[in-house]
């Protein structure tokens, strides 16, 4: 048994917190559920017959992940699906000391990440299982901004070493003079990273001055009492706050203004916030833990793509789908995106050969 299978049962106790606090991420405030009793430690021999999986990490996955696991386990009342909620940060770090059989990341494993893993004799399988875009919102009475462009964006959160924007008409001369205040997710957040990424150019670079939370609800709660906010998070939070909320649209560099929504994601034309939304799995969990396996494979199955776009995501495409399964039944290990960022990239161009996008027509 590797250093990471015998770490985790060391760390069980933080799926008791984690599984009282399981909620629908939906509305502004919390729907607990039932909780479940938190399973004993297996020993080696044991592991085969667990009845229990094992999730944490992001916040912007977890409506998927918990709206999957609730529907799995009526199917399957023997099983307990525990999911928690950390960060894409947080939930890798404990997936590659093998505390977790799946972790749910908003942006792919960093390459020290990977590092981490394999130190603990971790492999993983790198599963996309939905797109979704971050949407940038504001205040509900802000009536002077609609849209932003890329380079405002920039410009309001440059790190702290240039010109800090603290007021709206800073922005632009058109708005009031109000002051600014910035809500978003916490430094170990994908959601960070790849805002991050795409908009200043380097993952993590940013100013540091604002409203942090590893609790996407607080950033909401934040925005709705802060007349001049403005902030960001991922497209289903704001889908499921919208009558608090205000959305910001984008100009995606052409004159433009998008809006986030399922069909500007699906088309390419809410750009560059839009992205992949990753699951990691334990190779040794899908091997030995037959659980596993099902569960990950129920969270891919064709017929539960209603299930992703009814909590606000975009459905990853039937062609890639069948790249994913095969990947998936092939036990492939590793990132395609090997440590670096998914901004602008396509997964079509990752997963299917040149020989096969030009027999589908290209793109």
């Amino acid at each position: 048994m590797n250093l990471g299978i015998k770490l985790r049962y060391k760390y069980l106790h933080y799926f008791t917190l984690a599984i009282l606090l399981l909620i629908t991420a939906c509305g502004g405030g919390e729907k607990k559920t039932e909780p479940l009793e938190t399973p004993s430690a297996a020993t080696p021999e044991e592991e085969q017959t667990k009845s229990y999986v094992l999730v944490d990490g992001s916040s912007t996955i977890f409506p998927i992940s918990n709206t999957m696991a609730q529907n799995f386990m009526q199917d399957n009342p023997d099983i307990q699906i525990i999911v928690g909620i950390s960060s894409s940060g947080s939930g890798l770090k404990k997936f590659c000391i093998g505390d977790t059989d799946i972790s749910n990341a908003s942006r792919p494993i960093k390459k020290s990440e990977i590092d981490l893993c394999r130190a603990n004799g971790i492999e993983f399988v790198e599963i996309p299982i939905a797109f979704d875009a971050i949407s940038i919102i504001a205040n509900q009475y802000n009536d002077w901004s609609d849209c932003l462009t890329l380079e405002e964006l920039k410009k309001i959160w440059q790190p702290d070493d240039t010109e800090k924007v603290t007021n709206w008409k800073q922005i632009r001369e058109e708005f009031p003079e109000e002051p600014l205040g910035l809500y978003a997710p916490d430094t170990d957040s994908g959601t960070y990273d790849y805002f991050t990424d795409a908009v200043i150019g380097a993952a993590g670079k940013s100013r540091k001055d604002f409203q942090a939370s590893e609790n996407d609800n607080i950033i909401i709660q934040g925005i709705d009492s802060d007349w001049g906010s403005l902030g960001f998070l991922g497209l289903a939070y704001y889908e499921n706050n919208k009558d608090i909320l205000k959305l910001i649209a984008i100009d995606n560099g052409n004159g433009q203004c998008v809006e986030p929504s399922q069909e500007a994601i699906a088309n390419g034309t809410y750009t560059p916030l839009s992205r992949p939304l990753l699951l990691y799995i334990n190779k040794n969990s899908l091997e030995k833990m037959p659980l596993v396996k099902a569960f990950v494979d129920y969270q891919i199955d064709v017929t539960n793509k209603e299930v992703i776009s009814e909590v606000g995501y975009v459905p990853i495409s039937g062609i890639i789908q069948v790249k994913l399964k095969e990947r998936l039944k092939k036990l492939t290990t590793g990132s395609v995106f090997e440590g670096e960022s998914a901004v602008g990239v396509k997964l079509i161009d990752k997963y299917l050969s040149e020989k096969e996008r030009k027999k589908m027509g290209g793109s």
